[in-house]
């Protein structure tokens, strides 16, 4: 199943794509980068995700292409039993590493149980492994952030701290969302600089170039941003 796979991979190879998919994500080697666009990806993960062989392939870790990864991650995002994709994400998160495969699994079953999700969340979250806390929190950011928004959502996020770029990308990027969809609630977080420096200067910088946060918001925004000398002082 496994070589089967590799092969339609293949088949589908774009090399431009690849060089250019490369250079987005400096953390794999060039060398496992295929080139499978994405429609390719996701068109074929449907197809296998029906097919009772598939979890040969996905029990085969760690994988050798990113490809594979990816593909991985969309077959995972097609199920339709909860325990059953909880399960498999568990099971790749500790092989997941790069932001494209961490962020691009999204299983459309969480949606409808929202609740049940949460305890993992706080185990991915609570974890300190790179990706599983980056899975962790971009789930909060997809999930919770609408009618089952708590405010103690982003002060569990607010919480991690972490010396890893994608850790921190991914606490800024739901903070800039977060002050999008419940501003009033999550403004403090700013005011009060309750976040690292690098994160909360880069919440507001992406929070600012949101369509969805007011002229009179952002202009406040920017006079959050705090310089390192001044937090050193």
């Amino acid at each position: 199943m496994v070589e089967e796979i590799q092969k339609e991979l293949f088949a589908l190879q774009d090399t431009a794509y690849r060089d250019f998919q490369a250079k987005l994500i400096p953390t794999i080697d060039k060398k496992t980068v295929i080139g499978v666009r994405t429609p390719a990806l996701r068109k074929l993960a449907k197809q296998l995700a029906k097919r009772e062989e598939t979890g040969a392939f996905l029990e085969s870790l760690p994988h050798i292409y990113f490809d594979e990864n990816q593909l991985h991650a969309f077959i995972i995002s097609e199920r339709k039993a909860f325990e059953r994709c909880v399960e498999e994400v568990n099971r790749f998160l500790p092989f997941v590493d790069n932001w494209a495969t961490c962020d691009q699994m999204s299983p459309k079953v969480f949606k409808k149980h929202r609740q049940e999700l949460l305890p993992y969340i706080n185990e991915w979250i609570a974890s300190g492994k790179t990706y599983a806390v980056r899975f962790g929190i971009g789930m909060l950011m997809t999930h919770f952030l609408d009618e089952d928004f708590d405010p103690a959502y982003p002060e569990m996020v607010s919480k991690v701290r972490s010396e890893e770029y994608y850790v921190n990308m991914m606490i800024a990027w739901y903070f800039a969302t977060a002050l999008a969809k419940q501003y009033e609630t999550v403004l403090p977080y700013m005011e009060e600089e309750r976040l690292a420096v690098w994160t909360h200067n880069k919440a507001i910088q992406k929070a600012v170039e949101s369509y969805r946060i007011t002229a009179e918001q952002k202009g406040y925004l920017k006079g959050l941003k705090v310089s390192v000398k001044e937090k050193t002082r």
